[in-house]
This record gives structure tokens, sequence and C-alpha cells, in this order.
């Protein structure tokens, strides 16, 4: 039967809230879907600088992850209710709604002192109340649970909407961290695996932030003016991450803003637009050097599909292209759909599976013993006792 479904997302780039309107119908390889409206949000200045304290180890203090819970929660909550509105849909025809909350913290690989563990806010309890249907919600603590390392989550998405006979394919997601899906021709599930490559944009938005006082560096036009500053490339290509072996998970705990800026201070006598530059050459070498030591060996890659935000950023693309000249490089445009809102539809497809009590985490790609039915869910009740 056909559902009325709202995905939300809020990425590691803190761009804002995601909330993408589709109708889903069907599970597993029988899904299809039909998108109706996507928007994104930004956060309110003041949000926002709660979101950035709570990632600071040194500011974030309990009483502010409380508080911010179910401030987010409302948030989330008014982000579905608005775009509703904006769209002429009742909020009473909605069946049910997929928050992924946003990511506060994450424990891929642990230290002898914690155990993995994956920290999103939003609280799936208010957005039901506010909202009033269902919520799906807490979806990476399941897959944690079982062994895995709660990410990456994508990858069942992508093998639903992206799998092909006819070409292995990657399908790199580029927001504030970089992950691709690998699908190989004809794959079934226990074929896809998939794992975070390192930084996307993360690392460049904070430099633009604090030396050109701008979000981004669109199309990489910054990035163009500079020249490489080998020692810093060096010494960002000699991180242990990219030499540890999938299936792995990253984000800002390794390549935030406290180690950017630490870079940023370190490296104070080359211009502001080397710096962009050696980034956005991290960036794209990272990548790159993911494809040819862990994929390309495996399986023949005949195309790599580019979605999120930074495949928006035409010279990034550019730079990956002339490291892998052998593969297509595309956008997810070019099959006509939206790169920033892939993520938002992806979790609409892990809460349909998930209100079909369906499992949906793909193990090669978490690291997973088992599956497992993803998520929590609050039901909103329609009546009285």
């Amino acid at each position: 039967m056909k559902k009325l479904a709202i995905g939300m997302m809020s990425g590691t780039s803190l761009d804002g809230i995601d909330v993408l309107i589709s109708e889903i119908e069907g599970t597993f390889t029988q899904t299809k879907v039909n998108l109706i409206a996507y928007k994104t949000y930004p956060f309110e200045a003041s949000l926002l600088q709660k979101i950035r304290k709570s990632f600071s180890i040194k500011e974030s203090d309990s009483e502010l992850l409380c508080s911010l819970n179910f401030e987010l929660g409302e948030a989330f909550a008014s982000a579905a209710k608005r775009l509703c509105e904006e769209e002429n849909i009742r909020m009473d025809d909605v069946d049910f709604i997929a928050s992924h909350g946003q990511t506060i913290f994450h424990i891929g690989k642990p230290n002898e002192d914690q155990v993995k563990s994956s920290l999103q806010l939003g609280e799936g309890a208010v957005i039901a109340a506010r909202c009033k249907t269902t919520v799906v919600s807490n979806f990476r603590a399941a897959d944690i649970a079982a062994g895995g390392q709660g990410a990456p989550l994508v990858p069942y998405a992508d093998f639903i909407l992206f799998r092909s006979d006819e070409v292995s394919r990657a399908i790199h997601n580029i927001g504030g961290i970089a992950n691709m899906t690998v699908l190989p021709r004809g794959c079934q599930t226990d074929d896809v695996f998939a794992f975070d490559s390192g930084p996307g944009n993360m690392m460049i938005d904070y430099a633009m932030q604090k030396l050109f006082h701008k979000p981004y560096d669109e199309n990489g036009e910054t990035a163009k003016k500079g020249k490489v500053i080998q020692k810093l490339l060096d010494e960002l290509m000699s991180h242990p991450y990219l030499k540890e072996l999938p299936p792995k998970s990253t984000g800002r705990e390794l390549f935030g803003d406290q180690y950017t800026e630490k870079l940023i201070s370190k490296y104070n006598h080359f211009s502001n637009e080397d710096m962009i530059h050696t980034l956005t050459q991290f960036t794209a070498k990272s990548i790159t050097f993911s494809y040819q030591s862990f994929i390309l060996p495996k399986v023949n890659i005949d195309e790599i599909i580019f979605c999120g935000g930074g495949s928006y950023n035409q010279y990034l693309l550019e730079l990956i292209q002339n490291e892998l000249p052998s593969i297509k490089i595309r956008v997810l445009e070019d099959l006509g759909m939206n790169s920033s809102s892939k993520e938002a539809l992806a979790f609409i497809i892990l809460g349909n599976e998930t209100i079909h009590m369906n499992p949906s985490n793909i193990k090669n790609a978490t690291g997973a013993k088992e599956n497992v039915i993803l998520g929590q869910v609050n039901y909103y009740f329609k009546g009285n006792i």
C-alpha cells in the first residue's frame, strides 16, 4: 500500500535540516518512491551555536545535551510542518516520519575506556507529538548493538535505488564526511560494501568560514587560486584513518573544527588560498586513495555517481577525475535526482522497512554480525483510552 512519508536529515556539514516528502510503496527490491517536495531549512543562529558547542569536549556538558535533544526535536518537527504547509499537504495525511537527527558524536572504534556508540539528537517523541504521526528515529543504535559501527546506513537505500545489471558503480556522497557505496554489477545485498573515505566538505568549510567568512568554497573558486602546501598535504595523507581497512566510519571527532584549526595555525605562514587548495586536494586524494587501495582491486568500477553538497564543487570533481581517468564521473542530477536530497530519501526507505518490521543494515558496510531492524518507533495515538 502506498504511504506518504517525510524524511529528515541534518548532516555533519550543518547546512540545516533537509526535509523530503515522498510517496513510498513496497519493500526491499519492490520499493517504489515518488518524490513530491524537498527543501533545506537553515538552523537559527542560536540553535546552530548550541550544536557547535555540543561538539566540543571542553565546552559541552550533560545539561546542554539534555536540553538540546528536545530543542532539536522541536526544530525538526517545525521543519516538517513548514514544508507540508508550503506544499499544501495535510499533516494528517502523513503516514510516518523518518528522522536521522543531528549526529553529535560517533565512536566507531573505541579506545579501552569507551564502547562503540553514536549519539544523534532530535527527540523522536517530540516530533511525533508535534506532527501527530508515527516517527522512526535513532537508526544507528541497533546496528551498533549487533556489533557494527552504526555507519554507514545509506548503502541499503543505495542498493534499492541504484543497483544495476549492466554496470558496476559506486555512489559517493560528499557531505561533511565522504562515504561511498560499491554496487557490483548484478549485486545482491551481501555483495554490497561501503565505508567512509574520510573528510568531504568538513575541513574546507571550516577553513572558508575561518579565513574568508564564507560558508563554503563555491565551485572551488578559492581553491583554484591557491597552490598546494606539500608538507601539509603529506601530513594529511599520512593520517592513520586513510589506511585503516574497511568497514570503517569516521566523523567530526577526527576531521572536525579542532583538527582543522590546529592545521590552520601550524601553516599560517602560507596564503589562505593555499590552505583551501590543499584541503581540497586532501579531500580529492583521500577519496581516490580509497578507490585505488580498497575498491578497484576487488571491483572494476565503471562509474562513480557523486551526490551531496560536494558534488556541486566542479573543481573537486576535476581533481578526482584526474586521479581516476578510466572511470566515468557523474552526478546524481544526471539521473534526474537532487544530490542534496538523497540522504533524506534514504531514511524514508530505511524507515519504511522498519515500519514493515524488515532489517535494513548492510553487514559488509557496518561490520555488524547480523541483519537487524533499524530505528526506534514513536507511535502517535489518536483518540482516548
